[in-house]
């Protein structure tokens, strides 16, 4: 195995090369930086990245998810312009239906807030949920909101799209490096180590999606993100599962979501009872309970094949909003230093969260959202938030993730 030579200096360094740090890469290197180095112990795109469903929704539940999942999606329908290739965005049309009084009630407040920003959601009636969906049994919501803008990408074609902005814009990757820690002096970074030496920088931004609290422990950095299992399947074809009779549609009740792909249908579930840790095999028990679910809304999945399952590792922080903000050793800043994590959101709210983290590294704030509460400065020592959970996401675990060295393999 070739390994290219690290630069014994670099303008910033940024560990992760999954869809956070290798876009925090790109827009670093865009800002005028002349020697960005990105280090990733496998190869790009190895991790979550590669394994996601790829859904681009801008109908958060707060305010930063909206204004991260718009910010992506518009860098996502300008990449080609921008860099002669792109994530394979597609604009599809996002439902979520409502199934309670509560629900109806959430929404609505919801859509209020989401419109407030610009977008384009709308409130469907119980006959116009069927009308757009003939796919999903009919009379069985009060109705939902929709976004016809939202849409879904092709991860592998995402994790090509960053490996070419990386080459084209002169970001120097290495693969199989690992991150080992930081070289620091009088409360200011100075430099990244790495096992194939010390990168001496100004400014280092740790990213690692489900391995962030890993990457972050290395540094003497305590990051309350962890990683779960979550699973997704594909059905085989079917005439009914044309894209063209097919919303994306999210079941906040049962934490199931679906969208076109290849004639069939995508699902994908998480289950919030079983404990964190790396995905080591695919969940039959938990795939079954919810193709029931899903055939229950989607009849005609009803003994339908599947042509491909997987099992991801996914990764989430307690209040199932992102991290970016400086990093913290005993609760006193480390400058130089910038934590990023998507929380769950890698390819919905990535290229946001990578620039947001980008701004912050080199100025303190971001254009794209206010981050001032977003650091891990929220977080007490337990590891819980002291902001309200973002109640658009799937069920992940509840409270604070586990020590780094401590995660059961389900």
């Amino acid at each position: 195995m070739l390994r290219r030579a690290l630069p014994a200096t670099a303008d910033a360094v940024v560990v992760g090369g999954g869809t956070v740090g290798a876009w925090c890469a790109y827009f670093l290197r865009r800002s005028g930086l002349d020697q960005v180095v990105l280090v990733e112990k496998r190869t790009l795109g190895q991790g979550a990245s590669s394994r996601a469903a790829g859904i681009v929704r801008t109908q958060g539940g707060t305010r930063w998810a909206v204004q991260l999942g718009e910010w992506s999606r518009r860098f996502y329908l300008g990449q080609r312009e921008e860099l002669g290739i792109d994530s394979g965005f597609t604009p599809q049309g996002y439902l979520l239906p409502c199934f309670t009084e509560q629900d109806v009630d959430a929404a609505r407040e919801r859509m209020a807030m989401q419109n407030e920003l610009g977008l384009s959601v709308r409130w469907l009636e119980p006959d116009d949920v069927d009308k757009i969906n003939p796919a999903m049994a009919p009379g069985l919501t009060l109705g939902g909101t929709f976004c016809a803008e939202d849409g879904y990408l092709s991860p592998p074609r995402n994790v090509i799209a960053y490996a070419v902005a990386l080459a084209v814009s002169g970001v120097l990757v290495s693969e199989h490096t690992a991150f080992t820690g930081l070289a620091t002096r009088g409360g200011r970074v100075t430099g990244a180590e790495t096992s194939l030496g010390t990168i001496d920088s100004p400014l280092v931004v740790l990213t690692g999606g489900p391995e962030l609290a890993e990457v972050a422990s290395l540094a003497g950095v305590r990051v309350p993100a962890g990683g779960v299992r979550h699973q997704v399947a594909v059905t085989e074809p079917h005439p009914d599962l044309d894209p063209a009779r097919l919303p994306m549609v999210f079941d906040l009740s049962a934490g199931l979501y679906w969208r076109p792909e290849e004639k069939g249908l995508l699902f994908g579930m998480s289950n919030p009872a079983e404990p964190p840790g790396p995905a080591a095999r695919v969940d039959d028990e938990y795939l079954a309970c919810m193709r029931e679910r899903l055939a229950e809304l989607v009849p005609v999945t009803r003994g339908l094949g599947l042509r491909r399952v997987w099992a991801a590792t996914i990764d989430y922080t307690p209040d199932h909003l992102p991290v970016i903000g400086p990093a913290l050793i005993d609760g006193e800043i480390l400058n130089g230093t910038t934590v990023a994590s998507a929380g769950g959101a890698g390819m919905m709210w990535g290229p946001g969260v990578a620039k947001a983290a980008a701004d912050v590294a080199l100025t303190g704030s971001s254009g794209v959202v206010d981050t001032s509460a977003l650091g891990l400065d929220r977080f007490d020592a337990a590891g819980n938030s002291r902001l309200a959970t973002d109640p658009i996401a799937l069920p992940f675990p509840s409270g604070a993730p586990r020590a780094p060295g401590k995660l059961t393999i389900p």
